[in-house]
């Protein structure tokens, strides 16, 4: 089964906890055990599983800034003048995370959340979820 989230990013550089939304879908699905596959299209964005608090969020996009500022020299910027966003998509980020889902519930640890980070906003962007069920194991 395969789900769409839309997202409006308002910031350049913006950190969206999706955790709840993927979790609504799982439960729309009506699958007990499996996975949910969480994948984003846009080549300037990227999901990672992290703690969502607001101190780490500016940490980590502090950094990225740091080690990939928005300007520089990059052959891109002749094209988009976004080159800063794709390299830091590329380096930082994946297009996809993957959670377990057992009974019902996203597998995730206790601070764990699913981050969507737009890189190259403000922009309306789409995140797909493929729900997956895993059959049942037989007791041993």
């Amino acid at each position: 089964m395969l789900y769409e989230i839309s997202i409006e990013t308002k910031e350049l550089c913006q950190v969206v906890d999706i955790t709840n939304e993927v979790q609504r879908l799982v439960y729309r699905s009506k699958v007990k055990h499996g996975i949910a596959v969480v994948f984003t299209h846009h080549t300037t964005t990227g999901l990672f599983i992290n703690e969502y608090e607001p101190g780490l969020i500016e940490d980590i996009k502090a950094k990225m800034a740091e080690l990939v500022p928005r300007e520089g020299s990059y052959a891109h910027d002749r094209i988009d003048r976004n080159a800063h966003a794709h390299i830091k998509a590329s380096i930082f980020l994946n297009p996809e995370v993957v959670v377990p889902i057992d009974q019902a519930e996203l597998h995730l640890g206790t601070w764990q959340r699913i981050l969507f980070v737009e890189l190259d906003g403000p922009r309306h962007r789409k995140v797909y979820v493929m729900i997956c069920p895993c059959p049942e194991m037989p007791e041993e």
